[in-house]
């Protein structure tokens, strides 16, 4: 499975950005789908996912700004981040899980300046 992450850039502080994941495999052939993000110096960090076992989830630090939906037409996965904040700076990853494997994207750069 590839995955080509896009949608990253530089923003101000409240501002938005919508990141796209195209997976190369139909979405509905994922157990789960998602986005992480890693900043400098930092683990990288679950933010939010589709599984077919827990629906929709989103870290804490995300909810309410940030949504994930999909179009499986298109095997499209976009996260759209809103009121976005300095700490939401890294480079964002999506992932795509089948059984026990998870495909990783290059990631996109997200900049948010104060």
């Amino acid at each position: 499975v590839q995955l080509q992450a896009s949608g990253g850039g530089l923003v101000q502080a409240g501002g938005s950005l919508r990141l796209i994941c195209e997976a190369s495999e139909s979405t509905f052939s994922s157990t789960a789908m998602g986005w992480h993000r890693q900043a400098p110096g930092k683990q990288r960090e679950w933010v939010a996912s589709y599984s077919r076992s827990s629906g929709i989830e989103y870290a804490d630090s995300v909810k309410g700004r940030f949504t994930i939906s999909r179009d499986n037409a298109k095997n499209t996965v976009y996260l759209q981040m809103n009121s976005l904040k300095p700490e939401d700076t890294a480079v964002y990853y999506c992932s795509y899980n089948r059984g026990f494997r998870r495909y990783w994207g290059q990631g996109t750069l997200v900049t948010v300046s104060s």
